[in-house]
Formats: C-alpha cells, structure tokens, sequence
C-alpha cells in the first residue's frame, strides 16, 4: 500500500510540473500563437512566394533526435521564425498565383481552432451528435447555395458529407459505383469494369480507380482539343463505351469536370450525363476548384445538367475561406455509400444508429475517425454571409479579368485559352520568338522558352506562378484567389512577368 501512495505521489508531482492542457497555460500560450500568425499575415509580404531552400536544407538545422526536457514555447516560436518559415512557400501571399488557391480567412482559422480544441472523434452520430447534425445543416444550407436541384439534398432522400479532399470524395464514390454494380454482375467481372475521364480530368481518378482495384487497363482516358476548349466531347465517349461494350467490358463510372486544373474548362454536363445514363453509368462532377464560384448566379450555368449526375464534389478549402481539409461531396443516393463503406463492430452499437434514426458519417468515408469540419465551414457562413461570399469571389474573378487587359495589350504575349473563372492562361506567343529566331518555328523551343520564363519569375521570390501542359502546348497559369490579393499586387505581378520576359527576350535566349 506504502508503494501505490509513493507512486501516487510521484503522479501528482508530475502533473503539477507538467499538466498538457492546463486552461491558463493553454490561454496564454493561444494568446502567443494567435499574435505570431497575426504578425506573419502582417509582413507576408516579405518574404519570398515561393520557398527558395534547397532539399535537405531542415536536416541541417535541426538537432537529430527530440529533446529529453520540455522547452518553452517563446524558444520554439523562435526555430519556427529562423528555421521553418524559410522553408514555407507562402500560399496566403498576395502574390501566390500557383496552383489553385488554398483560400483562408480569421473565421476558418477560428473555427478550424474550435474544431481542434474540442478535439472530438465524430465517427457516429453517438460519438458527438452535435458534430453529425451540423455537418448535415451545412451541406444543406451549401447545397441550397449552389442551387442544387433538391434530389442532392437530405429533404429528399439525397444528402452532402464533409471529405477530407477531392480524391477521397473520387474514391468513396468509385467503391460505391462499383459495389452496386458487382451486385447486378456479380464479382466475377471485376475485372470487366471500366472508368472514363478525359486527358484533362485530374489525375487523382486514376489513384482513386487503382485503389479501388479498377485494372489499369481499363482506365479510359479520351483526348480533348483546343477546338472544344479542351472539353470531354461526348461523341468520343459514346464511341469509348460502345467499343468497350463490344469487348465485353462493363461501363462503369465516368468523372465529369467543372473547372479542370490545366485551363478550367467545363465539361458539358448534361449531354454526358445523357450518355451515362443510357449505358447505367455512375457520374461523378468534380467541380473541386471551380464549384465554390456557383454560388453566384452568374456562374450556375456551368451546372447545367448536374441534377442527372450520381455525386458532386467542390472543395471549399480552395476558394471558400475554410482552410484546409475541407472537401463537399453530395450523392443523390447516400445507400450507394454506405452499401459499400459501413461498418458494424460491437462496440459501436447504440440504439440511436440502430433504429435508423440517426447518421453515421464513418459509412460515408474511407477512415473510421473524422473530424469536426463542419465547425469552420459553419464559422464561415455565418461570419461572411451568403452576399459577402458571392461579392469575394467575384472580387477574384474581376481581378482576373483585370490581369487578361493587361496581358491582351501587350502582344508579345497570347491568351491561350478564354478565361471562365479566376485564372488567365497564357504564354509568350510564337509569332513573337519566331521574329527573334528560326528555332523558335519548332513548338519545343516556344515551350522551353515559356519555361525558362516561369523559372525566372519564382526565382526572383516576388511571385509564385505555375504551368500546364495542354495538347502538347506550355502554358503559364495565373490563378487568383489569396484572400489578401489586391488590384495592386495584379499590377506589380504583370510588372514582374514583363520584366523577365524583356531579360529574356533581349539575351536573345541562349
């Protein structure tokens, strides 16, 4: 007995030495936190865009094993200042045009606070009910947003869930299509089924078809033009599906794409959904980046179609102000998923789930644990409001527009393709290289031109911008959609690119 009080004892001491979520501690420590973001939000702009580190650069600077003692936070803040925003390509710039947008804002940050510092496990309705039924309000509340035909809705048999990405959301929709359709054709064809994407759609389906055990064979990838705007043409879908069907395979599942990454081109939705239907295939709409746009009105007209798709997914976490992970996907029959993705261990037995009164959103996911995203996207609609979030969004697609005037008078430069959203694609224009020499007559060499011109410009650190490679063409991307971007940061951007295609223009380009 003498032994357990002297263990006891020794507890205590250690949890009066250190206690790991001591209130007090945890408010000065916040406090501490919070006024270091708000300083590095409030001199972001000094420090170069794009990381200019070299691999292995942390390695280095870090001591090779952990600390045996506790150190203090004011410590750490300082090796987080010297050693690992050096390391960081600054993605809330104003000046980052890479990629797509990974929009944040002080409402997601601070429910993306909550939603950690309560730390709940939501995987059923039991585990925290408050977690499950708010995630059900806001996929409603955002797919009434979109203007989603009701079949998508909960009212209506359909229903939204909060995934961690995009390619989650493809996986879990590919397993749902897959496993309604092996019951009609049993498992036996497994290996007949065949997913349809075009060279444009993103490149996770093919990770998503592999996981989900689709032979690699018979992922059908269908070329696009420039002609059609690199769009899926559904002529060639119906000759993709009518050749497999003569091979005896099995249509399966097509993704459709609002917004591709290359050019964010549409694809036209209702024609292909018209096609899928004839042949029993699942659609999917990956409106990843794109989606979040179609709250305003004006945009809706790319979801011409999408009531007769299977799911729809956006990524909010783009260009909704709510911070990483946080991707909506919305099913018309939520069955199909959980058909496929349930799970019915003992010891998640309770009789709310049992007498189907309730949702267990781990039967709508690939993992068991989730989190509590629909806290932040809840801040987020609330703080913002509907009117404030359309008018941001268009503040980026004006700003957009902004940048293609400035790129259409300088006629060095060509519009690649037309600008639907918040990103102008361009280059410098053949005709242009051609007159500084004949070399530039062969396609490679406008390419390697552009590219040296991208390289450049992320070196400087000024900016940060990204390519695509469309039908063989180099194509510089710039993308708006940091929430601290301004018209100014548009004008010095343009400034920039001009200056390095003028150093490289005048060396002639060796």
């Amino acid at each position: 007995m003498g032994t357990l009080n002297i263990n006891h004892e020794l507890d205590d001491q250690i949890f009066n030495t250190i206690n790991p979520l001591d209130p007090e501690e945890f408010r000065r420590q916040g406090h501490k936190i919070v006024n270091f973001l708000a300083d590095y939000y409030q001199n972001i702009e000094q420090y170069p865009v794009c990381s200019q580190v070299n691999p292995g650069y942390l390695q280095k600077i870090v001591p090779n094993s952990a600390p045996n003692n506790s150190e203090s936070l004011e410590k750490i803040l300082k090796d987080v200042e010297r050693d690992i925003i050096p390391g960081l390509t600054h993605w809330q710039s104003p000046n980052f045009f890479a990629y797509f947008p990974s929009s944040g804002s002080t409402a997601g940050f601070l429910g993306e606070m909550l939603s950690v510092g309560f730390n709940v496990v939501g995987f059923n309705w039991i585990s925290s009910p408050a977690a499950t039924e708010l995630e059900s309000i806001v996929m409603d509340w955002f797919g009434k947003m979109l203007n989603l035909l009701i079949c998508f809705l909960f009212a209506s048999g359909g229903g939204g869930v909060l995934q961690g990405t995009t390619c989650e959301a493809m996986l879990c929709t590919i397993v749902a299509a897959r496993d309604q359709m092996l019951r009609k054709i049993s498992r036996e064809n497994f290996g007949k089924l065949v997913v349809y994407a075009s060279d444009q759609t993103h490149f996770s389906l093919k990770k998503a078809a592999h996981i989900a055990g689709i032979d690699p064979g018979n992922f059908r990838v269908i070329p696009t033009i420039k002609a059609n705007e690199y769009t899926l043409c559904p002529k060639s879908l119906r000759l993709a599906i009518l050749n497999d069907l003569k091979e005896g395979n099995v249509p399966l599942f097509l993704c459709a794409t609002i917004g591709t990454t290359s050019t964010t081109s549409v694809d036209p939705l209702r024609l292909l959904c018209e096609i899928a239907k004839e042949f029993g295939i699942w659609v999917h709409v990956d409106a990843a980046y794109a989606g979040s746009a179609c709250i305003c009105p004006e945009f809706q007209v790319f979801l011409d179609g999408v009531e007769n798709a299977n799911s729809f997914s956006l990524n909010a976490h783009k260009w909704f102000f709510s911070t990483l992970d946080c991707c909506c996907l919305w099913v018309k029959d939520p069955s199909a998923l959980t058909n496929a993705l349930s799970t019915n261990p003992e010891c998640l037995r309770n009789k709310a789930t049992e007498l189907n009164q309730v949702i267990d959103y781990k039967d709508w996911q690939i993992a068991l644990s989730r989190r509590f995203r629909a806290l932040k996207l809840w801040l987020v609609l609330r703080s913002y409001g509907v009117t404030n979030l359309r008018n941001l969004i268009r503040s980026h697609v004006n700003m957009a527009k902004h940048f293609e005037g400035l790129v259409a008078t300088d006629k060095r430069f060509e519009i690649f393709v037309p600008r639907k959203f918040a990103m102008v694609c361009f280059r410098i224009s053949p005709l242009v290289l051609s007159q500084v020499s004949t070399k530039f007559d062969d396609e490679k060499e406008v390419n390697m031109f552009n590219t040296k011109l991208v390289e450049s410009i992320n070196s400087c650190g000024k900016l940060y911008l990204t390519h695509g490679v469309v039908g063989g063409t180099y194509i510089i991307r710039f993308a708006i959609g940091a929430s601290l971007t301004h018209y100014r940061h548009v004008d010095v951007a343009w400034k920039v690119i001009q200056d390095h295609a003028n150093a490289l223009l005048n060396q002639g380009y060796v």
